[in-house]
């Protein structure tokens, strides 16, 4: 995984506790600049990706608010991280951010404390879904990449260990980066890993900075002895000339690594690429390669999203059409990988 180096690191007073000092301590050679508010920052130099790589805040979340999912998890817990060291050209949480640099929130036991709060008010047992047959999942790196905001603090451990002694509750979490350290978490079964899997002709033009597909491919089966529960994310589905043939190819791939005792249990989701014209702008002048090929208003339509965002999407009828050919390619080569759900 790439090295996250940051040159400024900007912090809330009320978030350098145990936590937010060892974070300052790690990066020695960075500029500490205090700030009021985690969300409104100064005026940073640089482009969208240049204040990835540089900049970190340190805050402290205050709206400890646990959201309603249904799809990759029951709940979307309150964030341990925001922003992420990577730059997909797709990136829903970068959207409508002229800049979106790593924000660590470094009250995690408060964070989890909000999580047990929600679980104990849910009905119990709980009724078996698809996110889970016993256990209400909290998916805990919504708006961050978990895999990168271990290797900056204990917070992710701190949730895994959480996890793993709740009795009720469940984690899981996305990921386009392979991170070693987490192998020694000890999760017991209790943290689902969801590796975000796209053909890598795809991969090395839209996820910038994030680990290869043969990273993440050589990871599946590490993660799964550690006592990880793996899944794969294939999202975004991108479709372009030749899309069918290269996940043919990953699906392939993915058949051949897998262990026999993961393909008991793994299953997937599927996710066809949304995009938004003001990223598309800006991925004008940092990555237009990757707008060939997912900016496609011939085949696209506008969509307002769930949190009322104006966004692009393939049009109905012709997705309704690629979703089939999907589930039927998936059907052929890796039956045994089910989807959970595909939209």
């Amino acid at each position: 995984m790439q090295k996250f180096n940051p040159s400024t690191i900007l912090y809330t007073p009320d978030a350098l506790n145990e936590r937010g000092q060892k974070a300052l301590l790690t990066y020695p050679d960075a500029v500490h600049q205090p700030i009021v508010q985690h969300n409104r920052l100064p005026e940073l130099e640089g482009n969208h990706y240049q204040v990835k790589s540089d900049v970190l805040v340190l805050g402290w979340l205050k709206t400890l608010v646990c959201r309603e999912s249904g799809r990759s998890s029951d709940f979307i817990a309150p964030s341990l991280a925001n922003g992420c060291l990577g730059a997909c050209a797709y990136c829903y949480v970068d959207r409508n951010k002229k800049v979106n640099p790593i924000t660590l929130f470094t009250n995690t036991e408060e964070i989890l404390g909000a999580v047990n709060k929600h679980v104990q008010k849910q009905p119990w047992p709980k009724i078996p879904n698809q996110t889970h047959a016993q256990f209400y999942t909290y998916d805990i790196g919504c708006n961050s990449d978990v895999s990168v905001d271990a290797s900056i603090s204990d917070g992710v451990q701190s949730a895994v260990h959480f996890f793993r002694e709740h009795p009720k509750a469940f984690a899981t979490f996305a990921t386009k980066f392979v991170n070693p350290e987490m192998l020694t978490y000890d999760p017991q079964g209790k943290t689902r890993i969801r590796f975000s899997l796209l053909p890598q002709k795809v991969s090395k033009l839209v996820d910038v900075r994030t680990d290869s597909l043969a990273k993440r491919l050589a990871a599946i089966n590490d993660f799964y002895q550690a006592g990880y529960d793996v899944h794969v994310n294939f999202s975004p589905v991108i479709v372009y000339e030749g899309w069918l043939e290269d996940y043919r190819e990953l699906f392939e791939q993915l058949n051949e690594v897998v262990h026999p005792n993961l393909k008991e249990t793994m299953n997937c989701e599927v996710i066809f690429l949304t995009h938004n014209e003001w990223q598309h702008e800006i991925n004008l002048s940092i990555n237009p390669k990757a707008e060939d090929m997912i900016w496609a208003p011939a085949i696209q339509e506008t969509k307002r999203s769930q949190f009322g965002g104006i966004n692009v999407r393939y049009q109905y009828q012709l997705k309704a059409g690629w979703i089939n050919e999907f589930k039927k390619l998936q059907q052929e080569i890796i039956p045994w990988c089910d989807i959970r759900y595909i939209f």
